[in-house]
Formats: C-alpha cells, structure tokens, sequence
C-alpha cells in the first residue's frame, strides 16, 4: 500500500523527498532493521538517484531520529527505543485529539476526498481482511490524512514525527497484539466523525485509540 498525505495543491516530491518518503516508511515498518548499515551506494542503486538528493534524505531522517550517523562508521537505522513509550504517549494525547477536531471543524478541508476514500474502503471490507502488516500500514495512513486534514503545518509535522516512532514501537510487538485488527477498524468511526464535522466525537475517539495503543503495549512488554 502507498502511504500519502499529499493534496492536489501540493507539489511533486524532489529526488531528496522521493527518497525520504520511501526510505522513511521502510524504516518505520523496520523493512530496515534497528542497528542495520545503510550502505549510501547501494541504496543509490536500489532507489535509482544520485548521492546528492540520498544524503539530502538522510540527513533529513536523522533530524526524524530514524536513522543515526557516526563519523568514520556510516549511517545506521536507529534502534526502537521502548523506554520512550511514555513521554511519546504523552505528546500523542494531547496532540492527536486536537487534530481530529481540527480535521472535524474543517469536514476533512483539502484532505476530504482522500478521508472519504479511507472510509469508503474501509467500511466495503470485512472483518479479517487485514494481515498485521497491512493494519499497521493502514493505521499510518490515516493518523497521516487526519493531519493533513487539520490544516496546521507545524502541528502536522510534530504529529508525524511522535506517530512514526510509536509505530516503530508497535512494530516490534505487533505479533503479541490480538486486538490489532480491532484497533484499526476503530478508524471507521473517526473518520466519519471528521467527516460529519462531529468535532468533539472525533477528538474522543482518537484520544481513546492512543489511550488504547499505549495499553495494548505494556500489556505484552
């Protein structure tokens, strides 16, 4: 599944934000695994593009935490830092819910076709059409529309950062985790909350689903 938050008054990506884009979600979805060498001619290769737009990318995934740098050493997928769970949590609770009511008072603005679409999809399937790694792409994705949706950059950029690592987190356990499925399902409801401009329905709903993710960690850990 392609994973994007880009509207039709966007700009096409770079060769730096093509490579930022791909080499991001692998390294979310741990494709890369924490502590692996990302060997720049290689990945030059496999990604079609220059060193210039790759270390462009780079460095922009060490300021994401994704990835870490050591002189003389080369470049490195950071490992998943559990013990970080909570003060991520803590951020998530308190800015999560502000963009689904952000999302809601503006009915989804530039990003609402794309929300319909996600409802759409995700109201036509059945109950176990999802295998864990597509329901954690499928969380991504529209945590990532919901942002977009809210119509604040700074916010939206901020979200995007503490999502990606909790993801990372969630990740690792993922396996021990039997309400997965459930807990993107939920996303039915918040994306028809938004929707409906229900501002106050969508930022429950979300603020229950983060609740909910930290619990279902520590609950396996």
């Amino acid at each position: 599944m392609s994973i994007t938050t880009a509207s039709a008054q966007d700009e096409p990506p770079s060769l730096a934000d093509r490579a930022f884009q791909q080499l991001q979600d692998r390294l979310i979805f741990l494709d890369i695994p924490p502590g692996a060498p990302l060997n720049e001619g290689r990945l030059s290769q496999e990604l079609n593009l220059g060193r210039t737009p790759l270390r462009e990318a780079l460095k922009r995934l060490e300021s994401e935490h994704l990835v870490v740098t050591y002189s003389r050493r080369g470049t490195f997928a950071t490992t998943v830092d559990i013990t970080a769970l909570s003060e991520i949590s803590q951020v998530r609770e308190v800015l999560e819910p502000l963009a689904a009511r952000l999302a809601a008072e503006r009915r989804g603005g530039d990003a609402r076709d794309q929300l319909e679409d996600l409802r759409d999809r995700l109201g036509a399937a059945g109950n176990d059409w999802l295998n864990r790694d597509e329901a954690l792409r499928w969380d991504l994705q529209i945590h990532r529309a919901v942002y977009a949706a809210a119509g604040n950059a700074h916010l939206r950029v901020t979200l995007e950062r503490y999502s990606n690592l909790a993801t990372r987190i969630w990740c690792v356990v993922a396996d021990r985790i039997p309400q997965l499925q459930e807990h993107v399902t939920v996303h039915r409801d918040l994306l028809g909350a938004v929707l409906t401009g229900d501002a106050e329905e969508a930022g429950t709903i979300m603020l229950t689903h983060v609740r909910d993710f930290e619990t279902q960690i520590r609950q396996v850990l």
